[in-house]
């Protein structure tokens, strides 16, 4: 009786492959990233050449997404040292929100390529993977930059019995960023798919809203985190 729903059609790990040089890299993820990137820059331009006292509609909403983007980084940062971490955490988010909603709203399917299918590119683990790594040298960063040698010392307190746990703390922070991220746009998009193959009228409608609810609660946890993981960092050793 299922034999004729198309199941390959939500298989996962096809890839269109690009060579540069020795390495191949998932093409898809590329083309997708930068159609992101550029409708981000050109959100931020028209919102932002023409500033007036007296704010447009599109000037005041781009004035309230700035805001939220500093409370994130102040209320995990501090109020002394977010500022200049600001922009970081809103290009994660954004940039990682721009990406679960093109998964998510943009019927990608409908554009062929030779191999593989264009998709969100927080769905592959390469991405999610690399923006957490980002992170992990952001806080490194951080707290060499304001603490010197002395931000080592963290490993040994409160105990130096402590220290294996808290180096395989660094190791686990990218990972659960990365897995948790890819897990959930991974899921949310096959799910969507399914439902689409079974019944494609109406049923995938509120699948793909509350899709659009969890992505932004996605970004909105990883940019968190990250600035979480930047603050912790830039706590004085002797101030646990």
């Amino acid at each position: 009786m299922f034999s004729s729903i198309n199941i390959a059609s939500v298989e996962v790990g096809k890839h269109l492959y690009w060579e540069i040089g020795s390495y191949s890299v998932h093409g898809q993820v590329f083309i997708v990233s930068w159609l992101v990137i550029v409708a981000l820059l050109l959100v931020a331009i028209l919102g932002t050449r023409n500033l007036n006292r007296i704010p447009s509609k599109f000037q005041n909403f781009m004035e309230f997404i700035l805001e939220f983007l500093q409370d994130i980084a102040k209320n995990q940062i501090g109020e002394h040292e977010y500022r200049v971490w600001v922009p970081y955490i809103s290009t994660i988010f954004l940039f990682i929100l721009g990406s679960n909603w093109a998964g998510a709203l943009i019927p990608w399917k409908l554009i062929v390529l030779p191999e593989g299918e264009l998709a969100a590119p927080t769905n592959d683990i390469n991405t999610t993977v690399a923006l957490s790594l980002l992170t992990s040298i952001a806080y490194f960063y951080a707290g060499l930059a304001k603490n010197g040698l002395g931000y080592f010392l963290r490993y040994i307190e409160p105990t130096p019995i402590l220290l294996p746990i808290n180096i395989l703390e660094d190791f686990t922070k990218p990972l659960s960023l990365s897995f948790r991220l890819f897990g959930n746009i991974l899921a949310d998009e096959l799910v969507v798919a399914v439902f689409t193959l079974l019944v494609p009228i109406l049923i995938p409608l509120p699948v793909m809203i509350l899709g659009l609810f969890a992505s932004s609660i996605q970004a909105l946890i990883f940019s968190t985190l990250s600035a979480a993981y930047i603050g912790e960092a830039l706590e004085g050793h002797g101030e646990h």
